[in-house]
């Protein structure tokens, strides 16, 4: 049995995964702006009331980044309040077991190779596509998340030369412009109305894909938009690492062919190089669990 913690921007997630690779138990909190450790403990002791507590021999916790594996910390863009925060040692002391820490795109990476749409395959890019852009690589048929823990990290891979400013710092991240709070600005910097109503700050990717489904102009851009600097991304980490697939999950990756249409239309367009021009995309298979499933695969692979 794993125990297994998920840290997103909006929610905070823990379960058991057994050894085959099945979520048995899931609890989730949103995130707090404030004290966000508040909200892990809370899990963590559900987690301990449960009878399978006692077979977890270990922690795998898959976080939004940047991270730093090496020293156990996290500093997510997304969760201000975390800046370098020791949450390895903090889970560790909580639960008295070892702790495998990752970003969030690597865990995703590991449990798409594990149980999901990378399974069986050598040399795959994973992408995690919500509230933020994160990524992971299987390269060689195994996991390598870097001495970091960030490698794949392609939400920071600069695809617009003059682009809007990032919250990283940068310019014209992949995460600037392919995001799911990036889609829902953009249709509404642009003139589109939400389909139900109500303010337009808390309009959502989802709702924009419904829109763009019955044909708004508008929200088909968004989203076409958002596929072309995720088209670019893959084929610049395909013209580097030389892999046949890419993997695209989180809730963006919900929307289906609103997304992934354009996004392999793009993608004939940038992977133009005899090694490159064969890479394929596919929606990842583990949906809402592939987060914990991935935290899971963390301490797998750490045992392999």
């Amino acid at each position: 049995m794993y125990a297994a913690i998920d840290i997103g921007g909006t929610k905070i997630a823990a379960g058991l995964v057994d050894a085959d690779g099945l979520l048995l138990t899931r609890h989730e909190r949103p995130t707090p702006a404030v004290e966000p450790m508040s909200a892990v403990e809370d899990l963590l002791a559900r987690l301990a009331a449960d009878p399978g507590w006692e077979q977890a021999r270990a922690v795998g916790i898959g976080s939004a980044g940047p991270i730093d594996a090496a020293k156990g910390t996290i500093s997510p863009l997304n969760i201000p309040a975390w800046r370098d925060f020791p949450l390895a040692a903090r889970v560790a002391d909580t639960t008295g077991r070892p702790v495998t820490l990752a970003g969030d795109g690597v865990a995703m990476a590991a449990g798409e190779h594990w149980r999901g749409a990378a399974k069986g395959r050598e040399n795959v890019l994973c992408m995690v596509v919500s509230t933020g852009v994160g990524g992971g690589l299987i390269l060689g048929g195994k996991l390598r998340p870097g001495p970091s823990g960030n490698a794949g990290h392609v939400g920071h891979m600069c695809v617009e030369l003059d682009g809007p400013p990032c919250p990283c710092g940068a310019r014209g991240c992949v995460e600037v412009i392919a995001s799911g709070t990036a889609i829902a600005a953009r249709a509404v910097r642009e003139g589109w109305q939400r389909p139900g109503g109500g303010p337009a700050s808390e309009a959502t990717a989802a709702e924009v894909a419904e829109s763009a489904r019955a044909g708004d102009p508008i929200a088909l851009a968004s989203y076409d938009r958002s596929a072309k600097a995720i088209a670019a991304a893959i084929a610049g980490t395909a013209a580097l690492v030389d892999m046949e697939a890419a993997v695209i999950g989180g809730g963006v990756a919900k929307s289906g062919e609103v997304l992934f249409g354009p996004l392999r239309e793009h993608l004939k367009e940038y992977a133009r190089l005899s090694f490159t021009r064969d890479v394929t995309v596919h929606p990842a298979a583990l949906g809402g669990d592939a987060g914990l499933i991935g935290a899971a695969a963390l301490v797998r692979h750490a045992e392999i």
